[in-house]
């Protein structure tokens, strides 16, 4: 027999776990019909020569339900945030306000809440991609230790573990997504 082999089951979990986090953060951008300063995570304005993230030359903030506000730190950035935003394929038109943009939040309609919903779906079946992927790394680390002398007592007891996480991240993916189309759906 060889060295003892160990499957690391915890670097699994954290895997998984990031591929829930990265769906929350892919929900999060998705516009439901309320103000979220979070909507505006995917814009990059062109500021002083370089792309940078909206959050960097400006304040976000969301005074009413309906409403975000942009508030541009840089005067002769005022016209780069602007066009960065209607750039961004948000769906949303600011209305210059000295440096202050204010964007004003468009009611949903039903064929775009659907819209919306399916592409909740997509972000969701894609993050249980990534836990089935982390799934069948661990079950190829399981091989390759059953390759090395590893017990199958130990084989099982890995090859559990692993389908128990899987099945708790998948869960969780599916609740989020069920909550998260619930909100879309919301009138």
């Amino acid at each position: 027999m060889s060295d003892e082999i160990d499957i690391d089951i915890d670097a699994l979990t954290k895997r998984m776990d990031g591929a829930l986090t990265s769906l929350r953060g892919d929900f999060a951008s998705l516009r439901t019909g309320r103000a979220s300063a979070s909507m505006l995570d995917v814009v990059q304005v062109d500021a002083y020569g370089a792309m940078t993230p909206i959050n960097q030359v400006a304040t976000i903030n969301v005074p009413e339900p309906r409403m975000v506000t942009v508030n541009v730190w840089d005067k002769s950035l005022v016209g780069a945030v602007d066009k960065a935003i209607r750039n961004a394929g948000i769906g949303i038109n600011p209305v210059m306000d000295g440096t202050t943009l204010r964007l004003p939040i468009p009611e949903l309609n039903e064929e775009r809440r659907r819209d919306l919903a399916k592409v909740a779906g997509t972000y969701a079946e894609n993050a249980r991609v990534a836990v089935r992927n982390v799934r069948r790394d661990g079950m190829d680390q399981i091989k390759k230790g059953k390759a090395n002398g590893m017990p199958e007592d130990d084989q099982k007891v890995y090859s559990d573990e692993i389908e128990d996480i899987t099945k708790s991240h998948i869960a969780k993916i599916d609740a989020a997504l069920e909550s998260k189309q619930e909100e879309i759906m919301q009138v």
